[in-house]
């Protein structure tokens, strides 16, 4: 990530400036050549944002390389939880240079143990042959509610945390068809479920700190096309969930801080597992990225 990412951003400021807070959190602390250093915000989660860590390891592993390499895929193992305010040290091996590909390996160490490892492989461009699934049709972006203020429109008021959360919240999050509120309202729906993103201001012009900013979000909402046939996605939570592993494709260059259009579904949910995988899409059209992950639910109480 250049200093450029940290000091270019012109226009107007985020909402309590959420968008450079997201920035200065993918922003890594170098304590050696291979070695580096991630704050974890102080909040009252139980663990800390697994979309966080991905994010913070894909910055590692991109600062060891030349940077004239985009990232095409990540793969990347969730093993025990993060502790929120507590210091994350990520390691990096450099697995390979080669004239195409460079390949990095990313271990995430807090207080001693590991609770995540990546793997991340950066290509250099070459031309060849074209084809995509289209974009489906969906509403503008423009044209739906907040989701904070659709949650404000049907609770009448957020609670103190969920206003908190709203307010630093990094990106605009919008879903395409309207939240369900009973498990009346999702007899016979289908585990798929899509929404509007973008970050809620600047990001400036690096592409690393784009493509880490979607990792960061990309474990956002993924898992809610597991949960949608089961429960309300907003409300008492019947299940405690967790991420397990996450994989994600780069297909085309974006820009995280405009409109990204996020397909997910969920073809299979079994034995306490969950898996989901996700298409986004630019607002021309383009499909610019795929996502893969599992995730426990088991049960709460």
């Amino acid at each position: 990530m250049s200093e450029t990412a940290r000091t270019d951003r012109s226009g107007p400021k985020a909402p309590a400036d959420a968008a450079e807070s997201l920035v200065d959190l993918l922003d890594l602390e170098r304590i050696e050549e291979n070695i580096f250093r991630g704050h974890s915000p102080d909040e009252s989660l139980q663990r800390v944002f697994g979309g966080q860590v991905a994010g913070q390891a894909l910055v590692a592993a991109g600062r060891t390389t030349d940077g004239k390499r985009p990232v095409h895929s990540l793969h990347a193992y969730f093993l025990r939880p993060g502790r929120p305010g507590v210091p994350i040290v990520y390691q990096v091996e450099r697995v390979r240079d080669g004239r195409s590909f460079t390949t990095r390996r990313v271990v995430a160490v807090q207080q001693g143990r590991t609770i995540f490892n990546l793997t991340a492989s950066f290509h250099r461009g070459e031309p060849g042959f074209e084809h995509q699934l289209p974009m489906p049709e969906v509403p503008d972006p423009e044209s739906l509610p907040k989701l904070a203020d659709e949650l404000r429109e049907h609770l009448g008021s957020l609670p103190e945390p969920l206003e908190r959360m709203a307010r630093r919240q990094p990106f605009d999050i919008r879903y395409v068809e309207r939240l369900r509120w009973s498990r009346e309202e999702l007899r016979g729906v289908d585990p798929r479920s899509a929404v509007w993103m973008r970050a809620v201001g600047p990001l400036g012009d690096d592409p690393l700190v784009h493509t880490c900013a979607v990792t960061y979000a990309s474990d956002m909402t993924l898992l809610d096309a597991v949960r949608l046939p089961v429960e309300p996605l907003w409300g008492p939570r019947g299940f405690d969930m967790a991420s397990l592993d996450h994989a994600m494709w780069f297909h085309r260059p974006f820009r995280a801080d405009e409109w990204l259009l996020y397909q997910q579904e969920s073809p299979v949910a079994t034995g306490a597992r969950g898996l989901a995988r996700g298409l986004l899409y630019d607002r021309r059209g383009r499909l610019v990225a795929s996502v893969m992950q599992e995730g426990l639910f088991r049960t709460a109480g």
